[in-house]
């Protein structure tokens, strides 16, 4: 990949979208993994005003200094860039207890999860309704379009997707070549919705190569009984099961069509 050519590809997309929609700017959560990196760094080789919103939900120290050092980085680096920190801790706290006990166990720690993701949504779309701006994804395509790893209406409510495009691996590409912080390209890949320093890769089952390889596979269409390797075989079950359970996230509402004849 031409790490150069896709990077002005992306920011120069970034520049041109914004021009047409009259908005001033971009907002994004930065949380201290490369996804959120990338994407802020890519929005601020625009030159149009990116504010860099840190969302604190009883967050790991080390998501937190993470975040922190990219976005001070940035700034030495870029003058167009802002930050906020918005700590929603309390926020949340009183949300989960307010809620009805309707559900124990895996399931409501799962809704709570989701919720930390849906107060950041909202908290973003706050700050880019006073700022005029628009909020920015960090999705790569195997979270968005292979196992739909994401929240719905939650880091999955967003205005534009500027690398939904590019595998896990490519986006660690362009990190190598923007420079990113080296604390950043070392992480473990987190969401950081549980509060603790699990990885993705303990919730998925399986590491992002292997991911990549599955969508790969899947795309080739090949005959999985013609897998060898057990721990391939795992892999594509974990992929297709993702799947084909979060369909509901990577495609379009489902909207109920009623026939003419029953409008007359």
């Amino acid at each position: 990949m031409n790490t150069q050519k896709v990077i002005k590809h992306i920011s120069d997309w970034l520049g041109d979208y914004l021009k047409t929609s009259n908005c001033k700017g971009f907002v994004i959560g930065v949380s201290g993994g490369i996804d959120s990196a990338v994407t802020s760094h890519l929005a601020a080789l625009t030159g149009a005003t990116v504010w860099c919103i840190e969302l604190p939900i009883y967050q790991h120290p080390n998501q937190i200094n993470r975040a922190r050092k990219h976005i001070e980085t940035l700034q030495s680096k870029f003058k167009n860039v802002k930050t906020i920190e918005i700590g929603l801790s309390s926020v949340f706290t009183e949300f989960s207890q307010v809620i009805p006990q309707i559900e124990e166990g895996e399931l409501k720690n799962l809704a709570l999860a989701n919720a930390r993701a849906r107060l950041r949504m909202t908290t973003l779309y706050y700050v880019a309704g006073i700022t005029q701006s628009l909020v920015l994804g960090t999705g790569n395509k195997i979270e968005d379009f292979g196992v739909g790893f994401f929240t719905k209406y939650g880091d999955g409510g967003v205005d534009l997707s500027p690398i939904a495009d590019l595998l896990k691996s490519e986006v660690y590409m362009l990190g190598h070549a923007l420079e990113i912080i080296p604390e950043i390209m070392d992480a473990a890949p987190t969401d950081g919705l549980w509060g603790d320093d699990r990885t993705d890769e303990d919730q998925i089952g399986a590491s992002y190569d292997e991911l990549e390889w599955a969508f790969s596979f899947t795309e080739r269409r090949e005959n999985p009984a013609e897998i060898e390797q057990p721990r391939q075989r795992e892999v594509l079950e974990i992929y297709t099961r993702l799947h084909k359970m979060n369909q509901h996230k990577m495609t379009s509402i489902p909207v109920c069509k009623i026939p003419s004849d029953l409008k007359v």
